[in-house]
């Protein structure tokens, strides 16, 4: 399967999924340019459709569909467009703006990244859809740590700020979150001591 195809598959589900949820046209419509403008740069960057950051947008966005139920189009396409990781893949807020709206563009800015100074501080005082934009974000991301062969210092770094960070942001904010969480620090800690 090639990588537009990989992406369109993708998109579908996202949009599949949305629509179960309520999400309506104009919603889904907001969603879907979303989605494309998150997959621009990884379509050109990565230039691997199975690099494990290729459909990061669409697995953040089907987090908040599946495990918090999220119907905001906004909320879910600021999800889509945030990239905490790789600077290389971030689409510039001026975009964000210009071609999803200040909306939007107010809730990518306002997601604290993993290297902000203060971090539990700025989570635990952001807004209620701020915050899941960032966890659901994060928790991609940590669910492929083990994919990032031969970065261990990353690995064990992301893990020990999942534990003091995240986790607590989570329990403080979704149940099903704080699980998803406490599952991934619990499996991620037990490979380490292996």
């Amino acid at each position: 399967m090639g990588g537009e195809d990989r992406g369109t598959a993708m998109a579908a589900s996202v949009v599949r999924t949305a629509r179960s949820t309520g999400l309506g046209d104009d919603g889904i419509e907001l969603l879907s340019r979303a989605h494309v403008l998150a997959m621009a740069p990884r379509t050109r960057q990565l230039g691997d459709d199975h690099h494990p950051q290729f459909l990061h947008p669409g697995r953040t966005v089907l987090i908040l569909l599946r495990d918090v139920g999220v119907a905001d189009a906004e909320v879910l396409s600021a999800a889509a467009v945030t990239e905490s990781e790789d600077e290389r893949l971030r689409v510039k807020l001026e975009r964000v703006g210009r071609v999803l709206g200040n909306g939007v563009r107010s809730l990518v800015d306002r997601v604290p990244r993993p290297d902000s100074e203060s971090l539990s501080e700025s989570l635990v005082t952001a807004p209620t859809n701020v915050r899941l934009v960032a966890l659901a974000e994060r928790l991609d991301h940590l669910r492929h740590a083990h994919l990032r062969v031969g970065d261990e210092v990353w690995q064990r770094s992301a893990h020990a700020q999942a534990e003091s960070v995240y986790l607590p942001v989570a329990e403080r904010t979704h149940p099903l979150l704080a699980r998803r969480y406490r599952h991934w620090c619990r499996t991620f800690r037990r490979r380490w001591e292996r």
